[in-house]
């Protein structure tokens, strides 16, 4: 396999194994607070929300330290690591308690941050400046097709359904964490690329002997360099006006993947439909993620011949 064919197929992974986790994951996000609501009439007492702000507040404050985290253990162990977490927590639903529900949302905050700071790094060094829009197109199209096929399932799986039975949450749950699971074992098929230009290679010839250097440098020495370099990040130009679309961004992921389709499953005018309705909401969602993210996929004719 070539160098170029080996990258496209390391990139074809990464977007398949996110994709069977975020099946998992956000068709969990999705159908949890309607879930919860079905469970607050036994001794189990939560909230899907305060689940999500426990989850991304965490997933926030720990996007500091994770660069730290990746550039000791590597992208891949770090991403399997954390997709050991997500289904964990997905888990958590087929016999949930408040304090393992809550604890399980700490946890999969910081594998959060681990994760897609790893799956950047797993990009970059997979993409150099010619490919790095069509492999990011590739992954996203894999990504977000995975609101598609949880939801999909959803659909059919509660169909004609008004309450959810202990027999259906966790018939569901128990395959969304086979889903889960299979996804973080995809991601040892991803193998390491071969030594050759990559996206920064172009960088100023002190960022390339920082490079060379650190390869003699030990563990604790990669991990405070790669905090110091995050702090640095943050306070750039680019960062600061980034963060202002970053922040509608939350709040309208916020909106369609745990208040909406919690709203269409309490509406009883929709009768024995509400509930699948979640999944239908879900599905179409999917679709325009899916659409809006093909036109970023880019195919350069001279991709396969350069040396």
């Amino acid at each position: 396999m070539s160098p170029e064919s080996k990258k496209l197929f390391n990139i074809l992974i990464l977007g398949i194994a996110f994709m069977f986790m975020f099946t998992a994951f956000q068709t969990c996000g999705n159908v949890a607070q309607t879930v919860i609501r079905s469970l607050n009439s036994t001794d189990f007492h939560g909230s899907g929300y305060t689940s999500m702000a426990i989850i991304y507040g965490v997933f926030s404050a720990s996007n500091l330290i994770t660069p730290s985290v990746v550039a000791i253990v590597g992208p891949q162990l770090s991403m399997f690591a954390s997709g050991l977490f997500y289904s964990m927590y997905i888990a958590v639903f087929i016999q949930p308690f408040p304090w393992s529900f809550y604890t399980a949302s700490v946890f999969i905050g910081i594998a959060a941050a681990v994760l897609w700071t790893a799956q950047g790094n797993c990009l970059t060094i997979n993409s150099d400046e010619h490919t790095i829009g069509r492999n990011s197109g590739i992954f996203w199209a894999l990504l977000q097709s995975s609101l598609f096929f949880g939801n999909l399932y959803i659909y059919f799986a509660w169909q004609g359904k008004t309450q959810i039975s202990e027999s259906d949450r966790r018939t569901v749950f128990i395959a969304l964490t086979v889903i889960s699971l299979v996804g973080t074992v995809l991601f040892f098929l991803i193998r390491k690329p071969d030594a050759e230009n990559v996206l920064g290679d172009d960088e100023s010839s002190d960022d390339q002997d920082l490079e060379v250097n650190e390869s003699a440098q030990n563990n604790m020495t990669k991990a405070v360099d790669a905090f110091k370099k995050s702090l640095k990040l943050c306070v750039t130009k680019e960062m600061l006006l980034l963060s202002i679309t970053t922040a509608y961004t939350g709040l309208e992921l916020t909106f369609f993947s745990g208040v909406y389709g919690t709203c269409i499953g309490a509406i009883n005018k929709f009768g024995t439909e509400e509930k699948s309705l979640i999944g239908l909401s879900g599905i179409f969602i999917g679709i325009g993620e899916i659409l809006a993210g093909c036109p970023t996929i880019q195919f350069h004719p001279d991709t396969n011949s350069r040396s």
